[in-house]
């Protein structure tokens, strides 16, 4: 007969003694990982009393030694459940066959179809699942130095971790099918339980594990449920669920597992309270270990991967690549589209081809998860372009990580933040945002970022701590904005970053924008303005001035700060005024402005002129210049000897000759072009030519385009110069970006700053007394 209780030897007390030494648990937190009510059979089992035989094997499981070898007299006949009454092949494969069939509506029901997010009615998962690929490295458990991440500059950094730097990736089927046990980590929206409930239905239609039943398990509604009968069994969660599909013989469950024929699909340990998580991942090691022959699949949010789950081995959920990024885009704008499948392919190319275009290379950021991919899609669906002020965008993103995403899925998160209101956590982050971006860090190392959540608990609460509650109160909140936002990310192994740069940016513009009074608004708008030629900045201005009220004392610190750049040059303001007397030459009904900006990058840098945005559209008179210009780099400058290319100069003076108005500009240009030598002439005659009279010509050319276009007078500037005038040039261009990006400028300023882009100090003088 087999024993019903088991005891421990002398030295199995020993051996289990050291493992439990090893856990450094106490004997309560024993009892929880094995499930117990009460510590009053650890006490037993280390006293080498008798343990209820399944009870003994528990604990010996948890303290992951061989129950054998502890026990006294371990029983011989005693065998393992799963070693008894197996059915045969031909049984288990019909027994499955039915279970799969009764399952079958209850699975399709439970994982065939997603609630998006602000969508009124659930959509078909297979209209809108795309296939996810996984990482088999976990970038936050990387060993790395944070100065190795410091060299990452804004381009970089959106792509470190995220599977696009030297990591492998593997079809997300693939790793399943690879590893027994599999938990699937991810940050919030990257599709997790999307992911799972795929598996389930792909199981379901045989398309996925055939001769397996699927089971699928939300752990927060396990442990709910548990937690009101105080009894964490997942055997009994499943033939709860069995029943709802008519299958009440317990034994069924049983056979299935001891046989090895279930893929059990457990979705959200990172969302079971914190009270409850010791019994369920207790529940889960003892299931899993018991009926290991089982397929596992859980899902995790990355920084909630401390727990740890014994024999799975842990997979990251990667970003969308571009190509995943366009098949989740048409099958979306299909599903959606209130007319037909050709609309919304239509729609779906124009959303990637918008998506693509250089102004919105922010968007382009957020959207290589599901969750800020499908937010992009209902926006563009409802407006057809991106939003013009990408702040809004930005903060629909955050109302998303920061509740409204659990919110909607009824997910309730433990409250580690000491009552912090939404308003309080906004200000927390933008602090942390501002005052690393204001170093210039990207990464920074987690002691200094949980020195900048105590400074602020501090300055809140007004309440003295002692430095270890503080600190312990500092990493609570540091693991709470990691795991329940993903706001911040764990890039490596204690060294952490904004999840994307864009929030950032976001945060730290917003700091900016928050000042609490007057004095400290313009004091931070001042140590903005400073940073206006150091294109890291550049996107800090762009959202600084949309989020404004009233963006007028912003910009016009920032003309007054640009108009200083070059002010003390008395070279620079020579030029400067050349620029703008030049341009009141043209006779054009364009703004004063666009033709000084082209006149300055037409001098500094001929051969890149008509890409200068400032200087977008030309005149006739414009263009007669920049076709000028062009001749003395191609024909005077250059100096080559190459028959193509003299063929490039003669049609050159052709083309100019046929849009010069000025008589005697037209001659001076004919008698220039009749000296050049005709392209058709044998080569000795050329190369002649070119010895004995070139020199002379070229001279000749550039003095009349002096002279009667005053263009071209070889300017020459330091390297010091060359590089003060591209700081000068692209600020402006920042100031007029600002300008046109939606902003609030009262319409007197905003013209007062258009018409005095670009001018001399001199000039600038002039019109402030007029």
């Amino acid at each position: 007969m087999v024993k019903r209780s088991l005891q421990a030897s002398l030295t199995g007390i020993q051996e289990a003694k050291k493992a439990f030494a090893r856990k450094e648990w106490t004997q309560d937190n024993l009892a929880a990982e094995v499930n117990l009510k009460t510590r009053q059979p650890i006490w037993r089992f280390f006293s080498g009393r008798p343990v209820e035989r399944h009870t003994f094997v528990e604990i010996c499981l948890v303290l992951e030694v061989n129950w054998r070898e502890i026990a006294n007299n371990p029983p011989a006949e005693f065998l393992e459940r799963e070693e008894y009454t197996q059915p045969s092949v031909l049984d288990i494969d019909t027994l499955v066959q039915q279970v799969r069939s009764q399952r079958f509506d209850k699975i399709q029901d439970q994982c065939g179809i997603l609630q998006l997010l602000d969508i009124s009615h659930p959509v078909a998962i297979d209209d809108i699942y795309i296939d996810v690929n996984i990482l088999e490295e976990i970038e936050s458990l990387q060993w790395l130095d944070i100065s190795e991440l410091q060299k990452f500059n804004s381009e970089e950094f959106d792509r470190f971790g995220l599977g696009e730097v030297d990591q492998k990736q593997i079809p997300g089927i693939r790793a399943v099918e690879t590893y027994p046990k599999l938990r699937v980590l991810g940050k919030p929206g990257v599709g997790k339980t999307t992911f799972l409930q795929h598996l389930a239905i792909q199981c379901n239609q045989g398309a996925f594990a055939a001769n397996q039943v699927p089971i699928f398990i939300t752990l927060r509604n396990f442990a709910e449920e548990s937690k009101v009968t105080n009894e964490f069994s997942l055997l009994k969660y499943i033939h709860q669920e069995f029943l709802t599909s008519g299958i009440s013989n317990p034994s069924v469950i049983e056979t299935l597992l001891n046989a090895g024929r279930v893929l059990l699909l457990l979705d959200g340990m990172d969302e079971v309270l914190n009270q409850q998580s010791n019994p369920v991942l207790s529940e889960i090691r003892r299931f899993s270990d018991k009926y290991h022959k089982n397929q596992f699949v859980a899902s995790c949010r990355t920084a909630a991967q401390r727990l740890r789950l014994r024999g799975f081995t842990d997979v990251e959920i990667a970003p969308f690549t571009s190509e995943q990024i366009r098949a989740f885009a048409e099958k979306w704008f299909v599903a959606f589209s209130k007319t037909n499948t050709q609309d919304g392919q239509a729609q779906s190319v124009d959303f990637i081809q918008k998506l693509d275009l250089p102004e919105n290379w922010q968007f382009r950021q957020l959207v290589i998860t599901p969750l800020f991919l499908h937010l992009a899609c209902w926006v563009f669906h409802g407006q057809e372009k991106f939003p013009t002020k990408r702040t809004d965008f930005y903060k629909q993103g955050l109302d998303l990580l920061l509740g409204k995403w659990d919110e909607a899925r009824g997910i309730e998160r433990d409250d580690v933040y000491r009552g912090f209101l939404l308003p309080q956590k906004l200000k927390l982050l933008s602090q942390i945002a501002a005052a690393t971006f204001e170093k210039g860090q990207y990464f920074f190392e987690q002691r200094i970022i949980e020195q900048y959540i105590s400074e602020y608990i501090q300055n809140l609460t007004n309440v003295p701590m002692d430095a270890e509650s503080l600190q312990i109160e500092s990493e609570a909140a540091l693991k709470a904005i990691e795991a329940q936002h993903g706001l911040l990310a764990e890039r490596a192994r204690g060294i952490f970053s904004f999840s994307y740069l864009a929030f950032q940016e976001y945060f730290t513009a917003r700091k900016i924008v928050a000042s609490h009074n007057l004095q400290a608004f313009e004091q931070a708008l001042e140590g903005l303005v400073s940073h206006i030629t150091d294109p890291h900045w550049r996107e800090i201005f762009l959202l600084t001035a949309t989020m404004l009220r009233s963006a007028d004392s912003l910009v016009q610190l920032m003309k007054k700060q640009i108009d200083t750049l070059v002010a003390q040059d008395p070279y620079l303001q020579e030029f400067l005024t050349w620029a703008s007397q030049k341009s009141r030459s043209i006779p054009t009904e364009r703004k004063d402005a666009t033709i000084r900006a082209f006149y300055l990058a037409l001098s500094r840098t001929p051969h890149i002129t008509p890409h200068f945005a400032l200087a977008s559209s030309l005149d006739q008179g414009i263009f007669l210049d920049a076709a000028l210009d062009d001749l003395l780099v191609n024909c005077a400058i250059d100096g080559s000897l190459d028959f193509a290319h003299i063929h490039a100069c003669g049609d050159a003076f052709s083309n100019i000759l046929g849009i010069v108005l000025d008589v005697g500009l037209y001659k001076s240009l004919q008698q220039l072009s009749d000296q050049f030598p005709n392209s058709h002439q044998n080569q000795k005659r050329f190369e002649l030519w070119w010895q004995t009279n070139y020199s002379t010509w070229s001279k000749k050319l550039n003095i009349t385009i002096i002279n009667y276009r005053n263009i071209n007078h070889q300017w020459q500037f330091s390297l010091e110069q060359q590089q003060m005038l591209q700081h000068y040039y692209d600020a402006n261009q920042l100031l007029l970006d600002c300008l046109h990006s939606n902003c609030e400028v009262t319409p007197a300023i905003r013209q007062e700053i258009e018409a005095s882009l670009l001018l001399p100090v001199k000039e600038l003088e002039d019109r402030e007394w007029q």
